[in-house]
């Protein structure tokens, strides 16, 4: 299966710019995208031209405001729609499809915002949806992709000097958080196979950052220990443009 996940910020926007194109290009199995920005309806109407997917989505209650999808070629066997927190289950950012080996859990992580005034939250979100994974992983390996809104390494930023401590996505908790994961026996994919390529995911859209390639690895794919084995390869497709971010993927045999 080829595993894909994509911020579009904004999914009626992106299509414009050749979202349906793009799919078509990339070919994957399951396709999750983050940051919809629209309603159900509005994801479905947006998406009503694509062939061969089943579109699953989950809109937060605010309008124009973050939003998770999950598109697939196979009917999962059950989809769930946020992590069973009422705090944290409004902004639509957790959707999850169950498969016969794995369940598929497709996030869009809090950013912590400027001068870092949702920090606290993003760590309670961490250790929430980090506790929604470890009961998931009791039935059955998990596969967790997204925008998970922070660089865990200095590799995985063009300027981490700069921003360490200082900006939204690069703080000592923020990267903590994420570890947490990792010690928990959840693994980055990518870094996994490429432990020193120097690949970004997202690029301001300030300073033609995205030309220049200063930018942040920041949109992941991370699996069950159980299941690295079966991951073939990971990617990051910088070719693919319409968002500030870009896809990244996996290719697993499962």
């Amino acid at each position: 299966m080829k595993l894909i996940s994509f911020n579009v910020n904004g999914v009626r926007a992106t299509v414009k710019k050749g979202l349906l194109d793009s799919i078509q290009k990339m070919n994957p199995d399951v396709l999750c995208l983050q940051e919809t920005k629209a309603n159900d309806e509005q994801v479905s109407e947006a998406l009503k031209d694509l062939r061969g997917y089943e579109v699953y989505s989950f809109s937060a209650v605010k309008p124009g405001y973050s939003g998770t999808a999950i598109i697939t070629k196979t009917k999962p066997i059950s989809v769930t729609n946020g992590i069973g927190t009422a705090e944290h289950d409004d902004q639509g950012r957790t959707i999850t499809a169950e498969f016969p080996n794995f369940y598929l859990v497709n996030t869009y992580v809090p950013n912590s915002g400027q001068e870092l005034v949702k920090l606290d939250y993003r760590e309670q979100w961490d250790k929430a949806l980090l506790d929604y994974l470890k009961k998931l992983e009791k039935k059955k390996p998990v596969i967790w992709c997204g925008d998970m809104n922070v660089a865990h390494q200095p590799i995985d930023l063009a300027n981490p000097k700069t921003n360490y401590n200082k900006t939204a996505g690069y703080t000592q908790r923020e990267i903590d958080g994420l570890e947490n994961y990792f010690k928990s026996g959840f693994i980055d994919t990518f870094r996994h196979f490429y432990p020193e390529v120097v690949k970004y995911s997202w690029w301001s859209a300030r300073f033609n950052s995205r030309a220049k390639n200063v930018g942040w690895r920041i949109d992941y794919f991370i699996v069950s220990k159980s299941l690295i084995s079966s991951v073939k390869d990971a990617f990051i497709l910088n070719e693919i443009e319409g968002s500030d971010h870009c896809p990244v993927g996996i290719d697993i045999n499962v």
